[in-house]
């Protein structure tokens, strides 16, 4: 029997800007290979604008979830990052008020931090975990790969504050099944009803992974699959990526389920993100729209 309380409710997505952040511009589209490409990104004269860091809360009736949890306008205290470490002397600038941390933000839709079923981390980069310290009551999921890569020593020569994370974060590893999602084979359903799902999105780093919600549109919360919409469609990977070859696969992916369904393209850094979340501007379909 059909009733207006059966019926099933859209997911509704909040962009929530928990700061800004400025990178030089071979960052954001590789300028070289090995040695070069780190060099350019390092040293290149060219910043980048200031671009959003994205959080993106999804109301769902079976409860909130969060994927990202922005960063910490603890980034502007002394000793936060590593002094010894190239990429956060030369490469990289935050600004962060404490009132655009995720759980000040939170608060401001009405939103209780504990009120948060479940946290999905698209990779563990300071500016995508650097807001967990709000979410204590929460599961998070993270990809085992992605963790075990992000941990010790290793994890802080390659850019991440492991030293940084909650003492009391105990995260989920991520277990993708064979159930398929346009062109990824695998993927793991966030809500018994299979419309949020987390998929492989390897590339930015090894462990990297996305979230699809499914509808009419459906969209695609990127995290730093590309920096923007513009140069996913142009094939461009970015400056910190060591496989290319698992970059171009994913976007591929990306743009093959985008010829499928409508699909609004929403990484971590796009200024134009948020528009398009509101105004449900679809990714371009090259082979319909000519």
């Amino acid at each position: 029997m059909h009733s207006e309380e059966n019926e099933l409710k859209i997911p509704k997505i909040h962009a929530i800007r928990t700061g800004l952040v400025q990178v030089r511009r071979p960052q954001m589209e590789a300028r070289g290979k090995g040695i070069s490409r780190i060099t350019n990104m390092l040293f290149d004269d060219e910043w980048s604008v200031w671009n959003p860091i994205y959080s993106w809360l999804i109301e769902h009736d079976e409860g909130l979830i969060l994927v990202d949890t922005g960063e910490s306008c603890r980034v502007h205290e002394s000793g936060h990052h590593p002094s010894w470490h190239p990429f956060y002397r030369r490469a990289v600038r935050f600004s962060v008020h404490p009132d655009e941390e995720i759980g000040p933000q939170l608060r401001a839709l009405g939103v209780a931090a504990r009120d948060i079923r479940q946290v999905v981390l698209t990779h563990l980069h300071t500016d995508h975990a650097g807001g967990l310290i709000h979410l204590t009551g929460a599961k998070v999921w993270v990809s085992a790969t992605e963790l075990k890569r992000a941990g010790g020593l290793g994890g802080k020569v390659q850019g991440y504050l492991p030293h940084r994370w909650p003492k009391w974060w105990n995260p989920e590893p991520i277990h993708f099944g064979p159930r398929r999602v346009g062109q990824f084979q695998q993927s793991m359903p966030l809500t018994e009803r299979g419309d949020v799902l987390v998929v492989p999105t390897p590339g930015h780093t090894p462990g990297h992974v996305s979230v699809v919600v499914l509808g009419d549109p459906s969209f695609f919360l990127a995290g730093d699959v590309s920096f923007t919409q513009q140069l996913l469609l142009d094939g461009k990977v970015g400056g910190v990526t060591l496989d290319d070859a698992s970059a171009l696969e994913t976007q591929a992916r990306i743009l093959a389920l985008g010829a499928e369904r409508p699909l609004v393209y929403l990484p971590s850094h796009d200024p134009d993100a948020e528009e398009r979340l509101k105004q449900q501007t679809r990714l371009p379909n090259r082979a319909r729209d000519g």
